[in-house]
């Protein structure tokens, strides 16, 4: 009975598609010219009815094709291939994407990202909002803590939200997380009760902001699955760099994603995911000051890191306009 109804699904599964065969002749594929497979397929797509797709699968194909003959890939090579992507599918969870996750690490998606995230007039840049984002960070006041103590190394981070020719802009909604001493988000703990190392902040009148946070450190990607053989047949690592994560949104302007990378981490310049970003580097400054510590609201006292950066957002006009003449 199983297998009759496995064959029922098959045949409504595998019905015609509707589409009559070309009106046009296409020569039979010889074995004296394989090219004839690639020129008769690219003929075969300038039948797609809309003109970007059809400029995508015509570029696809070619290089595609160009890297089978190239490279003269085997046939063993090919099966190889599609049973790593296969792997990746199958290995693949609703937080982490499998597919996704191997776009990343072959720099794929980041240099979409980057081509379609252009920067100008000093705007801050864009980075990789990463799995690890949430929407239940809690409201904070200035100066506050978006992290319990113990976490890590005591640091702050500071600054002011511009527009593009200097103006202040206030009561943006900043929101920031970080991984903790160990490299693990609180997500990852599976005793989290509450939000930890992150928070939701507005801008002040001036459009600064300020907070305590702790120094993330770097952590792994995951360590087991397709992709991350795919690091180590590489021979590259599979850590992130430090960043600390951060959104901000206001009216008017269009919503920046980013991070913040310091700039003492040994991984910065081969990130795995390709989220770094030149301008996002900054440097933290060591503050061993016990009174200035107890001032900003450590409670330990003692020295601190101090991260200071002004973030710039474009207008949503502005972020039209540049996307306009991409």
């Amino acid at each position: 009975m199983g297998d009759i109804g496995q064959t029922q699904e098959a045949a409504r599964l595998t019905v015609p598609n509707g589409i009559p065969p070309p009106n046009f002749e296409l020569p039979l594929p010889d074995s004296d010219n394989p090219d004839i497979i690639t020129e008769n397929l690219l003929k075969l797509v300038e039948q797609t009815p809309n003109p970007r797709l059809r400029f995508i699968y015509k570029f696809l194909i070619q290089h595609i094709h160009a890297f089978v003959k190239e490279t003269n890939l085997s046939t063993d090579e090919w099966i190889a291939g599609v049973e790593f992507l296969t792997r990746v599918v199958q290995t693949g969870t609703p937080a982490r994407n499998g597919m996704a996750g191997l776009s990343t690490v072959l720099g794929v998606t980041p240099l979409v990202n980057f081509l379609n995230d252009p920067v100008t007039t000093g705007a801050t840049e864009n980075s990789s909002l990463g799995p690890y984002y949430t929407d239940d960070a809690e409201d904070m006041e200035f100066g506050d803590s978006i992290a319990s103590e113990g976490k890590g190394e005591y640091m702050y981070v500071e600054g002011r939200v511009l527009t593009t020719t200097g103006e202040p802009i206030p009561d943006a909604t900043i929101v920031t997380w970080e991984a903790d001493r160990n490299g693990l988000y609180d997500l990852q703990y599976s005793d989290r009760t509450h939000p930890d190392c992150r928070g939701r902040f507005r801008t002040m009148e001036d459009g600064s902001f300020g907070y305590r946070a702790i120094v993330p450190q770097p952590y792994p990607l995951g360590g087991d699955g397709p992709v991350c053989e795919l690091l180590i047949s590489q021979g590259r690592h599979n850590m992130r760099p430090i960043h600390l994560h951060i959104t901000v949104e206001a009216p008017g302007y269009h919503k920046l994603v980013t991070a913040l990378y310091p700039d003492h981490c040994d991984y910065l310049r081969s990130d795995p995911i390709f989220g770094v970003r030149k301008s996002l580097v900054v440097k933290l400054e060591q503050v061993d000051d016990d009174e200035e510590a107890r001032k900003r609201g450590f409670p330990k006292g003692g020295s601190f890191k101090l991260l200071k950066y002004d973030i710039i957002l474009l207008t949503e006009e502005q972020w039209t306009l540049v996307n306009e003449q991409v």
